[in-house]
């Protein structure tokens, strides 16, 4: 049975227009507006006391996700390489892109760019889309006239970005797993087991003179069985203030440094930075992006608040003329390999290469760490489970196995 629809859509043009139609349900309704050239922005179904239901569409989301920015820039340099005017480009790809958001503000810069704004200066009004590294490329590019190449790179060093990422993930995901079943088996035996054995210790008459890894089990218990309102209250305000503290300029700082100090997972954090740091310097000097705002874009998208600060200082440096390598080996951070050949790669002229073997490097010391972790922490964890549980029983077990001299005491 049909129904009546309300729609809210863009043009190829970039313009909103409004109305009414019909159709069996929202996903009709949605390819109906696309075949005619239009982008669905919004559509909801009227009800019958003339009331609107909200419908979501699926894919339609505010979120614009870096994976499309990536595909984007690839396909974006092809057609550009190929001849095709800006113009066109943008609106074949608003056209074909499957994110619904990347279609709106592509639709939008496409309007922009034909009204004689520049590509950049689109961009830039779209920075959940497109960050200030991607439109500084983008504009170098144009001032140079490679805006083709600019594009090929960029989408090179997001995707390795993607990459990286991607991997760090997957090997954090099996640690982050039995992590917590870790977390619900110790919660539920101090919960449900506990309080079995308390009772049993109390029969006997030695509640009071329990071993002290028992006694700590007890209280333990007895916190999460009296007190849960508390402790659901103290690890929700403690997660949520962390995570407020971590977004201060001094609570990121300390909390990456910490981070930097962790035994194994420290390496790999340094590793990762060094190399995001290295590939970002490197395509913004290809790209013929001035050094000092190179350095500036490179400190907001480095990700470690310890790599930023330094940064900075590296900036004031070669402000006053010193050259990058001068600066940068004043910072543990940046191993002393980088500085040397970075002072080589300034001194014959080749940074941007040098910068680019760096981040080779540093990709491959992240491979074989993250491959190294994967094979070390299952065990690890396993022997962490064993440990934990098997702590638990012999703290309960203890008294029973003194029972004699319980029962002696009762």
């Amino acid at each position: 049975m049909a129904a009546t629809f309300t729609y809210k859509v863009r043009d190829k043009g970039g313009k909103i227009h409004q109305g009414e139609i019909e159709g069996s349900n929202s996903a009709a309704v949605s390819k109906a507006l696309r075949e005619r050239g239009m982008i669905p922005l919004k559509i909801e179904q009227k009800a019958s006391g003339g009331l609107s239901m909200d419908v979501k569409i699926p894919g339609l989301s505010d979120r614009v996700k870096a994976k499309d920015v990536v595909i984007f820039s690839r396909q974006f340099a092809t057609m550009v390489n190929s001849g095709l005017s800006l113009i066109r480009s943008l609106n074949v790809l608003a056209d074909q892109t499957e994110s619904r958001p990347l279609a709106e503000i592509l639709g939008k810069v496409k309007a922009d760019v034909e009204q004689g704004t520049s590509l950049s200066a689109a961009l830039e009004k779209h920075p959940k889309a497109f960050t200030e590294l991607y439109v500084s490329m983008v504009k170098a590019g144009e001032i140079g006239g490679v805006l083709d190449e600019t594009l090929d790179r960029l989408a090179d060093m997001l995707e390795a970005n993607l990459q990286l990422r991607s991997k760090i993930k997957s090997a954090m995901a099996y640690p982050a797993v039995v992590g917590g079943l870790i977390a619900t088996v110790t919660s539920a035996m101090i919960v449900f087991v506990v309080p079995i054995f308390k009772r049993l210790y109390d029969d006997l008459g030695g509640g009071a003179d329990l071993p002290a890894p028992t006694q700590f089990l007890v209280l333990l218990s007895i916190i999460f069985t009296s007190y849960w309102w508390a402790v659901i209250l103290v690890t929700v305000g403690g997660f949520f203030g962390i995570r407020y503290w971590k977004k201060t300029p001094d609570g990121a700082l300390m909390w990456d440094r910490f981070k930097l100090k962790l035994p194994i997972f420290g390496g790999l954090t340094r590793k990762t930075a060094i190399s995001r740091f290295a590939r970002t310097l490197g395509v913004l000097t290809r790209s013929g992006v001035p050094i000092l705002q190179a350095l500036d874009i490179v400190a907001g998208t480095s990700g470690n608040a310890v790599v930023a600060h330094a940064l900075e200082d590296v900036k004031a440096g070669v402000r006053e003329g010193e050259a990058l390598a001068g600066p940068m080996s004043r910072h543990d951070i940046f191993p002393q390999m980088i500085t040397q050949m970075m002072a080589v790669g300034e001194e014959t002229g080749a940074l941007d290469e040098m910068l680019s073997k760096v981040s080779d490097f540093y990709d491959r010391e992240v491979n074989d760490t993250v491959e190294a972790l994967t094979s070390l922490i299952e065990p690890l964890l396993i022997v962490v489970m064993g440990v934990t549980v098997g702590g638990i029983l012999i703290a309960l077990y203890l008294p029973i196995f003194n029972l004699a001299s319980v029962v002696g005491a009762a």
